[in-house]
């Protein structure tokens, strides 16, 4: 890990000081909504333009990036990002916060999309997976030191939206510094979602589901916060905690995940989570109780969506990496647009238990559908699984592929020719046809494709 960071130190400064802007603005937006008014649903529309905006941009940046480079896609998109977060205060009306939201996420989508890109490029055979972990600690980290700097100034006034946009300003100077030249970049077609769920129904749905806990959990727990009451020290603490508890969990339910049923495993997560939700209705609890739910809630959820990724990866051939891992992206998008804004309805029916309320049904419809699947088809066995692959949700499809493909690099303990050899794939030809084409009599479709070898 150390020579990774010696190496690529000025890449990570600058995704650490990125994600810093860009996890103080989401927070604030929803402090500053409260003190401007702005009712809950507005809001959640506020929140839930940041996803759209990243949705559309997976979509249409990766052409723009062929059309005029990496470079020149980064530095305008990280201009308008500076220019914009200093444009919130001056209209404090949630269609003009919408609009900046949805802008900001664009533009994030196409500069992760860059960054990722070099950081790929720049690593080797040897050290691209403590890379790509070093990535992942960097983006949680300065999420969670955004929450501290939330404390310096008064929400109220100019100065917290001025620091993340001069945060954003000073990111570039280090990556376009340093930076190697640009790799080739090439657009990525979606694997068809008939195809895609079933391969791995559960990875679908339930990447879909994660979408909408995730987006909630990051997007609308400033807005719930700044709702039930609690002062800007204990909404930044709650937003650190969720990031933090995601961090420190994944590496173990990671290491438990390559020696267990995947499929168990989120059922019980799921499950946790949406007891975490229940138990904050029910006792009420104070800041440290609260703190201590966003750790679990996180701890839960931010494995959850890795987990989901590992899962459908085992049940890929390596070529069909980048196409899945796009269609899954599009399906997380869409769920991350919703949930916001059902949150956003709910907290206006039944009042700020509406947040928790959410997640967890949610979550107790993912622990439903796990336990449901496991009932379906025979897990694969330890030997059969890929390596589980740390990544966020923040994550693009650049770097959702590099995860996929170091992970099935290093497969297991099993040699790759000690593989099951009756396992049937899913070959390109099945792909095109759009239907499996079992080697035994024709079987549910419901059941999902066999596995395939990692």
């Amino acid at each position: 890990m150390t020579s990774v960071l010696r190496t690529t130190w000025p890449l990570f400064l600058g995704i650490l000081l990125l994600m810093v802007g860009n996890g103080m603005q989401g927070t604030l937006l929803g402090i500053r909504g409260g003190i401007e008014g702005i009712p809950t649903f507005q809001m959640s529309l506020v929140m839930a333009g940041y996803f759209g905006g990243f949705l559309v941009g997976s979509l249409t940046v990766p052409g723009l990036i062929q059309n005029v480079g990496h470079v020149r896609v980064f530095a305008a998109l990280g201009s308008l990002i500076s220019a914009t977060l200093i444009l919130f205060p001056v209209e404090p009306h949630w269609i003009a916060w919408t609009f900046l939201r949805f802008l900001i996420g664009y533009c994030f989508c196409g500069v992760y999309i860059s960054a990722e890109s070099w950081l790929n490029a720049g690593s080797t055979n040897e050290n691209r997976g403590q890379a790509l972990s070093a990535y992942m600690i960097v983006q949680l980290l300065g999420i969670v030191l955004a929450q501290m700097l939330l404390n310096t100034a008064d929400p109220a006034g100019f100065l917290l939206f001025v620091i993340p946009s001069v945060l954003v300003s000073l990111a570039f100077t280090p990556i376009l510094l340093s930076a190697k030249p640009a790799p080739q970049f090439e657009t990525i077609k979606r694997m068809s979602f008939g195809d895609l769920y079933r391969a791995s129904p559960l990875g679908c749905v339930g990447i879909f589901l994660m979408g909408g806990v995730l987006a909630v959990l990051s997007g609308m727990s400033s807005v719930w916060g700044a709702l039930v009451g609690l002062s800007v020290a204990q909404i930044s603490l709650f937003v650190a905690a969720s990031y933090a508890g995601g961090l420190v969990l994944q590496y173990p339910i990671g290491w438990i995940s390559d020696r267990y049923d995947r499929r168990r495993l989120v059922m019980i997560l799921a499950a946790v989570g949406g007891l975490c939700g229940l138990g904050v209705i029910a006792a009420q609890p104070g800041t440290l109780g609260l703190v201590i739910a966003g750790a679990i809630m996180g701890g839960a959820a931010n494995p959850i969506y890795a987990l989901l990724i590992a899962y459908t990866n085992d049940y890929l051939d390596q070529s069909d990496m980048a196409s899945a891992s796009a269609g899954l992206l599009f399906i997380y998008g869409v769920g991350s647009m919703a949930g916001p804004i059902f949150t956003g309805w709910l907290m206006g029916v039944v009042g700020p238990d509406g947040f928790w309320i959410y997640m967890g049904v949610l979550l107790a419809l993912l622990t439903g559908y796990a336990g449901w699947r496991t009932t379906q088809r025979a897990g694969l066995t330890v030997e059969e699984q890929g390596n589980y692959a740390v990544i966020g949700p923040n994550a693009t499809t650049v770097m959702v592929e590099a995860v996929l493909d170091e992970a099935q690099d290093t497969p297991g303990d099993q040699p790759e020719d000690e593989a099951h050899e009756d396992q049937p794939e899913l070959s390109g030809e099945d792909l095109d046809r759009d239907a499996l084409e079992p080697s035994e009599p024709a079987e549910d479709p419901e059941q999902g494709a066999e596995p395939r070898q990692p």
